[in-house]
């Protein structure tokens, strides 16, 4: 029987790797006639793929859902569905003012933020480590560093949880329900306030170094603006949440590798899971042009997926995919795409999820997953939780 593959199917969601191996080996071209797409799986052709902008093009968006797909994508993208120049433009102008300084400089507040949402957490011995915190601590990061006021952050949390939390309910075609596209509306229409409040009057914060973003005369719009703050929503909270769980969950089925983790290489346990169980396990594109690869010819204007979680499991690059060890070389993942379009928050991210462990390991000893009560996101680019309840043991 020929492989099959689809990001929609609930129960390829629940481990997609076996799938990827088929895939591989079987069909690294592969055609879904059904969902009308065709998908990379090999962590070269993928590699290459990410960096060849001009035959892949960003410009329908990152997901094959009608809720995202088309011309309008970069409504919820920003700049990430957009190709040169209009790329180039963007992200030269975002990137000033989401430096690395700006980054870094934030470091001592993520940890006092990291340290505030796990506190109330400790004394019962059980909690829920995404709704109870890698939920809330990445939304926090995020307000921080855009400068949202803290009376207001309790309801752009809520707003973001809205737009991020999926159920079976929602159905397997990824369409947004309508509390979530009300959420989007709300958070527009709060960063619009924002963004006209804060070219008023500026602050050391990420929505002034964007207002103040100049190329010469040019300048990013209040429109660029308040979508580059929606793209933080997926890009800087959800992923890093989704990190954060799946971290959780890999060093718990690895006890030998749980205790290196929690002997103080966080760094490492961080990169494996980015390579091991990749938050974002697919980025869409669209072919400009005829594409054969394999002996198989992609059609212009196809839709293809890139499926960065299969390339992180190539036994081509790494060696016994399937194992989870902080002692391989993570180098070659593709975790965080590549190319023109390589991550512009790689470094937040890190950042964030080396905090957040760090904070969490100092506090607890051991720990146990009650894995029969967990549940998944139904997403068909992005892999973790909703809800990993837990059991610690704290440190005495």
């Amino acid at each position: 029987m020929a492989p099959y593959y689809s990001p929609f199917d609930f129960t390829i969601q629940d481990n997609p790797y076996p799938v990827y191996e088929r895939l591989r080996e079987e069909s690294p071209v592969y055609r879904n006639e059904t969902d009308d797409f065709w998908a990379l799986s090999r962590h070269a052709d993928i590699a290459a793929a990410l960096r060849d902008t001009e035959r892949f093009s960003s410009v329908n968006g990152l997901r094959i859902e009608p809720a995202f797909w088309g011309p309008d994508a970069e409504r919820f993208f920003s700049f990430v569905a957009m190709d040169p120049p209009k790329h180039t433009r963007m992200r030269g102008l975002v990137s000033r003012a989401f430096t690395q300084r700006r980054v870094l400089e934030l470091e001592p507040r993520i940890r006092e933020i990291a340290a505030s949402c796990l506190r109330p957490l400790l004394d019962g011995g059980t909690f829920d480590l995404m709704t109870d915190f890698a939920g809330r601590f990445p939304t926090d990061v995020i307000s921080e560093l855009v400068g949202v006021p803290e009376a207001d952050r309790e309801m752009v949390r809520r707003l973001g949880m809205a737009i991020m939390y999926r159920d079976e309910e929602s159905g397997q075609s990824g369409d947004l329900p309508p509390e979530a596209q009300q959420a989007i509306g709300a958070l527009v229409g709060y960063y619009t306030e924002l963004t006209v409040e804060r070219a008023r009057e500026r602050r050391d914060d990420l929505l002034s170094g964007l207002l103040d973003a100049a190329e010469g005369s040019d300048r990013l719009t209040p429109e660029e603006i308040v979508g580059v703050l929606i793209l933080l929503v997926g890009a800087g909270i959800e992923t890093t949440m989704l990190l954060l769980g799946n971290a959780w969950h890999a060093a718990w089925r690895h006890p030998e590798q749980r205790a290196a983790a929690f002997a103080g290489r966080i760094d490492d346990w961080v990169a494996e899971t980015l390579r091991f169980d990749p938050p974002t396990q697919a980025l869409a594109r669209t072919a400009t042009e005829a594409v054969e690869m394999h002996g198989v010819k992609i059609p212009a204007g196809a839709r293809i997926l890139l499926l960065a979680g299969s390339a992180n499991h190539d036994p081509r690059v790494f060696t016994d995919p399937g194992r989870f060890d902080l002692d391989r070389d993570t180098g070659p993942s593709l975790a965080f795409g590549g190319g023109r379009h390589h991550c512009l928050g790689m470094n937040l991210g890190r950042l964030e999820a080396r905090i957040a462990l760090q904070e969490i390991v100092s506090a607890v000893a051991d720990y146990e997953i009650d894995i029969d009560r967990a549940r998944r996101v139904r997403s068909s680019n992005n892999r973790g939780f909703v809800s990993l309840p837990t059991r610690i043991t704290a440190r005495r």
